[in-house]
């Protein structure tokens, strides 16, 4: 069969320098017959062509990579990403370097790296089944709603209590949310390709306040305690107040991230320095 050729180039709607950038991009390397273009919330108008799609270009923050691979990793699409955001973790051009650089990408220059993904449910009270299956790139989140009180969060392992976290909130994250919200409440950096689940507390009060690291295909059941006003989050998109009783069931999804990169895995290490701003070793 022959290769598919359309590239896909998503923008942000919210940056109007992105939509010129991929127009752009499109002029420049003469994709005009053999693109197409969305915003991540215009994905699925997309899906028809998605079976005859080799690569999706991103430009945007890493906001606008995780709504896009939200769309895209279901169909196994890989990605590469122009950063035009503030951090840029999962990003890999510059805008600067994308008209030089792309070409290589298309031409099959690449290594493919992939990250897990997490899903989560929510099992409600007095229920048996649990809701629809949501999916996460960096993290799922249950944290205190409106009120300004801490919340117990009963979480189980495997089916293992763990602990109960007195605190604003539980985060569950995979390697890549490692550099995201997890890093922020102090947990630990993961590397992005290792398959493994961190629990991580936000602002614990009492009890267990470091970070747990997990086997990726491990379960977390999050179950916070009455009284309180909790809230789901999933990837920061997806939010949900969650009613008294819930639980959030969170694992390992079927689907993972697929990202292009020119250069060697080691590279990450070398990203986590610049992008934090920490201070190199080289003179």
């Amino acid at each position: 069969m022959p290769r598919p050729n359309l590239v896909g180039l998503v923008h942000n709607p919210s940056l109007p320098d992105s939509r010129t950038l991929v127009e752009s991009l499109v002029d420049s390397l003469r994709l005009r017959d053999r693109s197409w273009m969305s915003t991540p919330a215009g994905l699925a108008e997309q899906e028809p062509r998605f079976e005859d799609t080799s690569l999706v270009v991103v430009a945007g923050g890493d906001g606008t990579i995780l709504r896009t691979i939200r769309g895209v990793a279901p169909f196994g699409l890989p990605i590469v990403g122009i950063n035009m955001g503030r951090v840029g973790f999962m990003s890999e051009l510059s805008v600067q370097e994308a008209p030089e650089l792309l070409p290589s990408y298309l031409n099959g220059d690449y290594r493919v790296e992939e990250r897990m993904m997490l899903s989560a449910t929510v099992k409600r009270t007095g229920s048996t089944e649990s809701g629809h299956e949501m999916h996460a790139l960096n993290d799922v989140v249950v944290a205190r709603g409106r009120a300004v009180r801490m919340l117990d969060i009963r979480t189980v392992v495997d089916g293992v209590p763990l602990t109960t976290y007195r605190a604003d909130g539980v985060i569950v994250a995979t390697p890549t949310g490692s550099t995201g919200y997890a890093l922020s409440a102090g947990g630990s950096i993961l590397y992005p390709e290792a398959r493994l689940i961190v629990v991580q507390p936000i602002a614990a009060h009492t009890g267990l306040r470091e970070g747990v690291v997990l086997p990726g295909d491990s379960s977390v059941e999050l179950t916070p305690g009455d009284g309180g006003e909790s809230v789901l989050s999933v990837d920061s998109f997806s939010e949900e107040v969650l009613e008294d009783g819930s639980t959030v069931i969170v694992g390992p999804s079927p689907y993972v991230a697929r990202f292009l990169r020119a250069n060697p895995a080691s590279a990450f290490y070398s990203a986590v320095t610049r992008h934090l701003g920490l201070p190199s070793m080289d003179r």
